[in-house]
Parts: C-alpha cells; structure tokens; sequence
C-alpha cells in the first residue's frame, strides 16, 4: 500500500503499544505534521470515532477468510488471538500481485469504500487485503467493521495532539468542534492561519464540561463548610443541553455527543437562548410518589434502569415516550440571552440558573433545578451521603461557591463524593476474552452466587461481569488459571470454568432484571480481591445480595 495509508497504519501502532500519555502526544503532532492535508481530516475523524464506516458484518468476513485459510486453522487460531481484525491480518497469505483498486492514499481508500456497490465490495476487500501488511490489514478491517481501536487515545487526547500540533488552545477546538464535518477541511484552514476563527453563535454548540474528582476525606479537614455548596449526585447521565431561542436545539452527552433524536420530548419543548448544563433522567407518572424525609429528592424519577432503554437509539417509540418521558434536572448555566456566564462564580451562576428558570416558561415536568442540599458541617453532610443509596442518588457533589466554570478537571473545586460500594463473595462461572491489549488474555468475568432450587438442592446462578479492579500480574495468574480449569467452549472467546474460584466484587448497586436466569443484576461491578484462599460453599448466596442490594 501507498505511504498515506501505512502512515495512518504505523500511527495506530505506536500509538497501541506507546502506554504514555506525553508520547502519544508526541506521535499525534508530529502525524498532524506530516500527514498529506486530507489524509489527516480522515484520521482525525477515526480518532475521534466519527468515521463510522460499518460497512460489514464479522459473519461476512469470517465467511471471506475461510476462501483463502484453512477453516479450521482459522479457528484454532481465532480461539488463540480472540480479536477477529487480529486474526484475519496474521492468517491471511501475502500476495506479490499488486492491486488496481487499492487507493492511493487514506482519504482515496475511505472514499473508494463509501463509494462501493454491494457486489463490488467483497471482491474490493479481497484485492485489497492481498496487498497489506498485517498491521494494515488489522486497521482496515476495524475501518470496515467500525469497531473500536482501543488504543488508549481518547477523541479529548486526539483534539489536544491537534492543537499541541498547531500551536491552539485544545478548548478553542473543542468550543467549535460541533461545526465541521470528516474530513474538516474547513477546520484545518483555521488551525493553518488560513481563515479566520469562525464566528460561531455559542447557544448550539457543545462546551467542555467542569469535571468533579473523587473527593478524599482527608481533604475536609483543610475545606471550609461554608465555602462549598453540595447538592446530590443525581443517578443518570450528564448532558449539555443549548439552544438559540429561535428553534435550533441540540442535547449532548458529557463526551459531545449528539444524542438530541433520541429525546424528542426535550428538543421540541425548549424555546430559550441558553446553554444549561444538567443531569437527564426518566419521569414515570406511573410511580407512587417517593415518600421521604431527605431534603430535595424528585419524587417521580425512575431507576437507572429506566433510563437505558432510551439510550443509544437514534429514534425512539411513541409507546416508549409516553410510558418513560425524559426530563432534566438543571445544576449550573453557561450562557444565558448571548452573555457567557462561566467566568462568573458558582454562585453567581446558580442565581442566573434560578432566575432563568423561573422566567423561562419551560414545562416544570421536564425542566427541573437540583435543589441545594442544606448542611452546616462535614458531618451532618456525610449523615445525608450515607443515605444517598435508600434515595437512589450516587452521592452528593460539592461545589466551591467562588469557583469559575472551568474546562476539564480543576482540584479544588468541585468533587463527587460517592456512596460507598456494596460487596460480596462470588464465584467464577465463564470468561471471556478481553480486547487491544488484552486479546491474548482472559480477562472478562462473570460469577454467580448460590441460589437454592426447587428441590432443595443449591446451584450458582450468574449475577454480574466484571473486567476490571486486578492488576497485569493477577491478570496473567487468572488467565493461566482460566486454561487449566477450562470445562467447556463457547466460540472463539468464551470458556465456561470449573467454579472452584471465588472473587469479592464490590459493586454500586443491584436492581431487578428479567434477562438474568438470578432475577438480578449488579450495576458497575468490578473485582476486588481475588480469594484464592476461600472456599467456594463460603461465597455469598442469592438472599444475602439481595439484603445486601436492598431488594425483597
């Protein structure tokens, strides 16, 4: 293949095995250095994974591989790598015989596959993967599937490397992102000197958020009570919602996404020039009103759970909008009528949130304000924190009253303090294996805990997958561990074990599932210790997690 897309090819390497963050900065400017002008415009946008090509299925390839391997070597030798673009880049034959389809540069290549016809497209990617190297077929066929790299650069990483490159402010960039489109030739005018900074009307595009670190108690000692307001941590997902007050709406995830089909019930119903920074949750007016003596709660928000079934869809059914309407509950405003209000304070903003919430005239059943949790101490907000789980709150977040809204993660001025996280014993039931670095490894769990049946007999039944909260050495004990105590084999990827090992999961929350065999399941559960010492009829029963989870 050409230089343009082995450049991209040997980029997506370095970057896979560079575990530095500064080198993988490094890498980035000096790609966007080099780069031929249109080739970096389609690699900015693979980095950022907004070049969604998903042009074929992993059926269609496994069945086009098997053409040119033998099938069972190639499933040995699926079963061993476990990454199917991996497989195929090591197993499929080289061929002197160069191709005249094959473009000539990144840009020409992602054009050629956009550009193909259903019978033209598999005899495309024949010819094509003939002629790469394993390390280009690898990226070729992540382009052809759409699937994710993993290669530990983040879509804020790739904007920081942009403007490391051209000598701008990553926040600049990220501030009129939302304006250009794959392969943003207009974007790179600007970064270029070229043109101008395009003047851009604020209200509907998206901003960095203000994150919020974890807090340390410790830090309370030297933190002022009075310095800080908190308000509870709500328990559904960020977004950014703006709007130019003449019917040009937009609803982002904390990561910029456009997510703003998918929530008909708010685009349509917002008529203000603002951008509000909030927390997007369920409504049911199906649920008994939550009686409780905990100050601020809504009393007709619906779990979690709920909230799922809404997200990533691009269109969303009638049924669906009637029985689980979304609203937002509102904690802080970015700009309100053209005036930017983030250099202003906590507490300035908050004011303008109120105001502007009371003069709006937005449905009171969708546009919420998330009250102002009243304390005078640590303690007696570390009393209402331990409550959190019973109100189904996360926590409660902590904001400095004189702090700016500032991009990214500043110490010292906003903090989530999360409720502490529920535990019990398990026992190891299947693995699976992990992905990019992890391939080779076992490194996917799910466990179960013992549930009795019908005829009095007790039986481990799943409850939670986990691939996290281990080191790389206890990874490489589990995955050596894993093969010996193989039982069965499900595919290429998937082994189920003998259930002699237990694992102590720690885990946020449990909530009622029917797509579970135990009627449950975990929400973000995570290994906390490996109990190579415990035996497997000491690990945790079915009632426990439940008393545990606080279910009946």
């Amino acid at each position: 293949m050409n230089s343009g897309f082995h450049q991209l090819a040997q980029l997506i390497e370095q970057l896979m095995f560079s575990p530095s963050r500064n080198a993988k900065l490094a890498l980035l400017v000096e790609y966007f250095h080099t780069a031929p002008t249109q080739d970096r415009g389609y690699g900015l946008a693979l980095l950022t994974g907004e070049l969604p090509l998903d042009c074929v299925r992993a059926s269609q390839l496994r069945k086009l591989v098997t053409t040119k391997v033998d099938e069972e070597l190639f499933r040995l030798s699926y079963a061993y790598v476990g990454d199917l673009g991996e497989t195929i880049a090591l197993t499929w034959p080289q061929s002197e015989q160069a191709s005249d389809a094959a473009a000539t540069d990144f840009a020409q290549l992602i054009l050629r596959i956009q550009s193909l016809t259903p019978l033209e497209r598999f005899p495309f990617i024949d010819r094509t993967l003939d002629q790469l190297s394993e390390t280009e077929r690898w990226v070729f066929i992540k382009l052809l599937t759409g699937s994710s790299l993993r290669i530990g650069v983040s879509a804020r990483l790739a904007k920081q490397g942009l403007a490391q490159a051209f000598s701008k402010k990553v926040d600049d960039i990220e501030r009129i992102w939302s304006a250009f489109e794959p392969p943003y030739p207009a974007l790179f005018e600007w970064l270029e000197g070229r043109t101008d900074e395009p003047e851009l009307p604020d209200e509907v595009f998206f901003h960095p958020p203000m994150l919020a670190p974890p807090l340390d108690e410790t830090e309370l000692a030297q933190m002022t009570p009075a310095d800080y307001a908190a308000e509870w941590k709500w328990d559904g997902i960020r977004v950014q919602l703006t709007g130019d007050g003449a019917g040009k709406v937009r609803l982002f995830s904390r990561s910029g996404d456009d997510i703003s089909e998918a929530f008909p019930e708010i685009m349509g119903s917002f008529t203000s020039r603002a951008v509000v920074d909030a927390e997007l949750l369920i409504r049911r007016e199906s649920l008994e009103p939550v009686t409780s003596e905990l100050p601020c709660v809504l009393p007709d928000v619906a779990s979690f759970n709920d909230l799922q079934q809404r997200l990533n869809r691009k269109k969303v059914s009638s049924k669906l909008l009637v029985e689980s309407p979304a609203m937002l509950c509102c904690y802080d405003l970015l700009f309100c009528n053209g005036d930017d209000l983030r250099e202003l304070s906590w507490k300035e903003r908050r004011t303008q949130l109120d105001a502007w919430h009371q003069q709006s005239g937005l449905d009171p059943l969708i546009y919420r304000i998330s009250e102002l949790l009243p304390f005078q101490d640590w303690n007696e907000l570390r009393s209402l924190r331990e409550q959190a789980r019973a109100a189904e709150m996360e926590g409660v977040m902590l904001k400095c009253k004189d702090s700016s809204y500032l991009p990214g993660r500043p110490k010292g001025h906003w903090f989530k303090w999360k409720r502490d996280p529920l535990n019990i014993d398990t026992v190891m039931l299947y693995a699976q294996r992990g992905h990019g670095k992890r391939s080779s490894y076992y490194s996917d769990y799910t466990f179960g805990v013992w549930s009795e049946n019908e005829e009095g007999t007790r039986e481990l039944v799943p409850v939670g997958k986990a691939y996290s909260g281990f080191t790389d050495e206890e990874l490489v004990k589990l995955d050596r561990w894993i093969r010996k105590n193989t039982t069965e084999r499900y595919g290429a990827s998937v082994r189920a074990v003998a259930p002699e090992l237990v694992l102590e999961v720690i885990f946020d929350d449990l909530r009622v599932s029917d797509r579970h065999r135990s009627g449950v399941a975990m929400r973000f559960p995570r290994i906390h210790r490996i109990r190579w010492d415990k035996p497997v009829s000491e690990a945790g029963t079915i009632t426990e997690l439940c008393q545990i989870g606080g279910l009946k």
